[in-house]
């Protein structure tokens, strides 16, 4: 039986010697390492990280996945039922070695019902409770403060990805026939910050207004709480960040539902940027996922079906 040890920083400034210490005092033999390149978010899915997927895909049954401490490999804890599910899926053993959680087996269940001990849950659950404070707190610090900057006379909102001094670069390069995905290359961007950069030279943009369709209205769906999650992990447009952001929680049973009030466009570019939790892109399909990714689906299509009747 293998041990295999996790490692990760979130910047480029940090290291793993805290790491290094406690694992070394936990005195593992024969560890096979899986070290994430500095700067490896935390928002990013466990199950996309390059490391832990090799680490998944090296790992036999019986082997145990070692890690210092449970923030090194999730964030915030939305991320940990998924984790533990596709852990248990391979019967793979965690151990934490450092903090709240080091005197627990996160992966131990009922030898019966085959469910997460009633104790491991409740920690689960207290601790993605915790989390879920957290950013709410930190959306209203961010709200006050934005608030704060208007008043002194200071625009919010981000920044162009693509520099005012590039932007000229870009629409000659695109105009001399350069692609988007090219130029996002070039310039270390999205495309879709690429085709903001020159919005008014695609082919189908028009000048006129008036032959312009009506904008669609906006509507709200439930948003699962897992596709949200995602979500909050994956690069958006900014009207797709600022519906996901102005979503309400509504709490179900042990998870969460977020209620999305955006035009169906806006829905339907959602759905899509989720694609991967349903095991593509070469991703590990995590079953709870896959089914709430389904409903968003399932819930977004009823508005095309509503719009053609």
């Amino acid at each position: 039986m293998a041990n295999l040890v996790y490692k990760r920083v979130s910047t480029d400034q940090q290291s793993t010697a805290r790491q290094d210490l406690v694992l070394d005092e936990a005195g593992i033999e024969d560890p096979v390492v899986f070290e994430e390149d500095s700067g490896t978010s935390s928002r990013l899915h466990p199950l996309q990280r390059p490391k832990f997927r090799e680490l998944l895909t090296y790992a036999r049954p019986g082997d145990t996945v070692h890690i210092s401490e449970m923030f090194r490999l999730v964030r915030g804890t939305g991320h940990i039922l998924d984790v533990l599910d596709v852990l248990h899926r391979d019967r793979l053993a965690l151990r934490i070695h450092d903090g709240a959680f080091s005197a627990m087996d996160l992966t131990a269940r009922h030898l019966r019902t085959g469910e997460l001990l009633s104790t491991v849950k409740f920690m689960v659950q207290t601790l993605a409770a915790a989390g879920e404070l957290q950013r709410d707190l930190q959306r209203e610090l961010t709200y006050d403060g934005l608030r704060a900057a208007e008043a002194k006379g200071a625009k919010g909102g981000r920044r162009p990805a693509v520099p005012t001094t590039k932007t000229d670069d870009v629409r000659t390069a695109y105009l001399e026939g350069r692609s988007i995905a090219a130029l996002a290359r070039d310039h270390g961007v999205s495309r879709g910050a690429i085709r903001t950069a020159v919005a008014d030279l695609l082919p189908d943009h028009t000048a006129s207004e008036e032959d312009a369709p009506a904008p669609e209205l906006p509507v709200t769906l439930d948003m699962p709480g897992k596709v949200a999650d995602y979500l909050r992990t994956t690069e958006l447009e900014p009207t797709e960040r600022a519906a996901l952001d102005q979503g309400a929680t509504v709490r179900r049973g042990q998870g969460y539902t977020l209620r999305v009030t955006a035009a169906p466009a806006v829905h339907r570019q959602l759905l899509a940027r989720c694609e991967p939790l349903d095991g593509g892109l070469g991703l590990p399909a995590v079953p709870a996922q896959r089914k709430a990714r389904r409903e968003y689906e399932n819930r977004v299509n009823a508005l095309g079906a509503h719009n053609r009747n």
